[in-house]
């Protein structure tokens, strides 16, 4: 059930109970693909840096090493060693990301793994199956994601095939909830909102899921290609179309800056893999932007990442230290940028629900996108200076 508390203009501050604990939205999802935080990062180390939900992925556990296997282990959460809540994403991504390996029918989507190249076929039926056995909180309905830029045409007719999908995932997750050996009977369902960057598609879509009754709205399909105001200017139209007693779900979406952008404008949820990726490649978010730690200025830099994080990196360790073990290939390194990363984030998240709460979330956000492009504005002058000289 979710209850909103307050709003703040258009932002809403909200809590979604589930079997698995409560969350508070606006919330951040940690992504671990494969049951895992890329970046050797633990599930005892998720719940040190305040993160409420973790986000895996059906395809990818239904090639290696099997839900099947996980069911058969007591399910996502005991396999893992988490007892806090779990958003599986469907699988249907893959049939954006892995084109040159699938082809979509109406009965669902054939692919070949990407691991050993075996024939796989997807429809909604499985993908609740799969999640079922899995026995994630919150599942997410099996959709397709159409590339960008799509013709009107082949949108229309992915978003009606997305619909009628919706409309059996429903009916297989009503089945799969009703079975007693089912692991969690009281996993939920969230629909998922297509229509590219056509502003009609887009709302007509919201309206027919919205008479489903689900247990959460996603917009899909964004992040894909499109500017930036082009995002804005759909979840803006979108929003207002889908039920204010459910929570809204911008999937893979994104930078600090977009995050404080889409909860201005009614969003819940979000997920996206920069916390860990930039992590991995030498990079830390900071309230004053990102910084790349590889930079030669941080070889005699004995203070933290930022000052002022409570993070357990940056209450221990220096950037010269961390900067030696990026150069050096240690391992230590990568893992503690994508611990302070993802704390930053869930932190952020902590800050955005606070403000939301005080009525001053607009005043927030005007002084929070104003500090990271400080940094981003000193980077730049210097690479104009090098360039000059």
């Amino acid at each position: 059930m979710y209850k909103l508390i307050c709003k703040d203009g258009t932002a809403r501050r909200g809590e979604l109970v589930t079997v698995h604990g409560t969350i508070q939205t606006p919330v951040f999802m940690n992504v671990g693909t494969a049951a895992a935080i890329k970046g050797a990062v633990s599930t005892v180390d998720l719940e040190q840096i305040g993160t409420q939900v973790e986000l895996s992925n059906t395809y990818h556990l239904h090639v290696r090493p099997g839900d099947e296997v996980i069911r058969r282990l007591g399910g996502l959460h005991r396999f893992m060693s988490w007892n806090r809540p779990i958003l599986t994403d469907s699988g249907g991504f893959q049939v954006f990301s892995l084109a040159g390996l699938r082809k979509i029918r109406e009965e669902g989507v054939y692919f070949n793994s990407h691991v050993d190249g075996r024939k796989i076929f997807m429809g909604p039926e499985e993908s609740m199956r799969i999640q079922s056995n899995l026995a994630s909180t919150i599942a997410m309905a099996f959709d397709e994601c159409p590339p960008h830029p799509a013709t009107r045409e082949y949108m229309e007719n992915s978003v009606a095939r997305t619909t009628r999908w919706l409309i059996r995932c429903k009916a297989e997750m009503d089945r799969l909830n009703s079975l007693e050996d089912t692991i969690n009977r009281n996993q939920l369902l969230f629909g998922i909102n297509q229509g590219g960057t056509f502003r009609d598609i887009r709302i007509e879509h919201a309206k027919q899921i919205a008479q489903m009754d689900l247990d959460g709205y996603a917009i899909g399909g964004l992040a894909v290609g499109e500017t930036h105001e082009e995002m804005y200017h759909i979840i803006e139209e979108t929003v207002p179309h889908l039920p204010e007693d459910k929570p809204i779900y911008l999937m893979g979406v994104g930078t600090p800056a977009n995050i404080l952008e889409a909860v201005e404008r009614g969003v819940d949820f979000f997920d996206c893999v920069y916390p860990a990726r930039n992590g991995r490649h030498g990079n830390a978010y900071t309230n004053r932007g990102k910084l790349n730690l590889m930079n030669a200025k941080y070889e005699l830099d004995d203070g933290p990442i930022e000052e002022g994080c409570g993070c357990p990196v940056c209450r221990r360790y220096s950037r010269a230290y961390i900067r030696h073990l990026l150069k050096a290939k240690e391992m230590l390194g990568l893992r503690f940028l994508v611990t302070h990363n993802l704390y930053f984030y869930n932190k952020l998240m902590e800050e955005i629900r606070s403000a939301i709460e005080e009525h001053r979330f607009s005043e927030y956000k005007k002084r929070k996108l104003a500090g990271f492009e400080e940094e981003q504005a000193a980077e730049q002058k210097m690479k104009v200076r090098r360039t000059d000289t």
